[in-house]
C-alpha cells in the first residue's frame, strides 16, 4: 500500500456511515439525502422508496445470497459513483444464516462452524467494502444489548442488531454511528450522534450530538479544520 499523504488527508472525504433504528423508520429513504451519484446493494426490497434518487441497484436473492453478494463484487466498479449504500445489514446476517442452514444434515439449523465462518465471512466483506474510494452508508435494525462496565454494573443499551462477534468490530470501524427515531408528537426524525449508557452513538466526523436526518451528511468542519485548510491552501 502506497504511504499516505498528509497534506491531502481528508476526514470528511469517503466517509462511513452506520445508521440503525426501528424498522420503517426512514433509514432507507435518509440515503436521498446524500448530495452525488449514489448506488445501492439491497439486502431486502425497501430501497424501492429510493427510486428517482439512484445511479444504480442490486438486490441480493435472499435464497442465495452468498453466491449472488460474489456477483456483484465481480461486477461492481466503485470509480462510477460517489456513494455506496449497504440496506438492511441485519437481514443480510438472518438470509446469511438461512443460506448456510439449507446446507447442514436437516436442511436447516445451523450447525457450531457457521458462527465462526459468519465471523470471518463479514469482517472480510466489510473490510473490502470500506477499503472503497467512496462514501458508505450502511443502515441497520436496532436491538437492546446487554452491557457489562468493569465495576460490575449491568445494563440495555440500544445498537445495531448483529451478533456481537461483528457488531463491535463494525461500529468501530465506521466514522459515525447513530441511533434514528421519531418523536411521537409531530413525527419529525432525527439522529443521536452522542452516546451514553442507554445508546451507542458516536460521530468523529464534526462536533455534533445530533441533527435531524436531512442534515445528517451536513459535515461541519470545526475552526481547527477550517485554521488547518487555510495552512495546507498556502503552502
Amino acid at each position: 500500500m502506497p504511504e499516505i499523504n498528509i497534506q491531502t488527508l481528508d476526514k470528511l472525504k469517503n466517509w462511513r456511515v452506520l445508521i440503525y433504528g426501528k424498522q420503517g423508520i426512514g433509514k432507507t429513504s435518509t440515503a436521498k439525502f446524500i448530495p452525488g451519484k449514489t448506488y445501492v446493494l439491497g439486502f431486502d426490497k425497501s430501497f424501492k422508496v429510493l427510486a428517482g434518487h439512484l445511479a444504480g441497484a442490486w438486490q441480493i436473492d435472499a435464497k442465495k445470497p452468498i453466491e449472488d453478494l460474489n456477483k456483484w463484487l465481480e461486477s461492481f466498479d466503485p470509480t462510477k459513483y460517489d456513494n455506496l449504500v449497504l440496506d438492511d445489514i441485519s437481514n443480510f446476517e438472518k438470509i446469511w444464516f438461512q443460506e448456510k442452514g439449507r446446507e447442514s444434515k436437516n436442511g436447516i439449523s445451523n450447525e457450531l462452524q457457521h458462527y465462526s465462518q459468519w465471523t470471518n465471512y463479514f469482517l472480510r466483506f466489510i473490510e473490502w467494502i470500506y477499503d472503497m474510494p467512496l462514501n458508505v452508508y450502511i443502515t441497520a435494525w436496532e436491538t437492546e444489548h446487554p452491557i457489562t462496565t468493569a465495576s460490575g454494573q449491568q445494563f440495555n443499551q440500544y445498537g445495531p442488531e448483529l451478533r456481537d462477534s461483528v457488531r463491535n468490530v463494525l461500529m468501530g470501524l465506521s466514522d459515525v454511528v447513530g441511533r434514528m427515531i421519531k418523536k411521537p408528537d409531530d413525527g419529525t426524525r432525527g439522529v443521536i450522534l452522542d452516546g451514553d449508557e442507554g445508546t451507542y452513538a458516536k460521530n468523529r466526523l464534526d462536533q455534533r450530538r445530533g441533527c435531524k436526518v436531512e442534515d445528517l451528511f451536513k459535515f461541519q468542519k470545526s475552526d481547527l479544520d477550517k485554521a488547518v485548510d487555510k495552512i495546507k491552501e498556502k503552502k
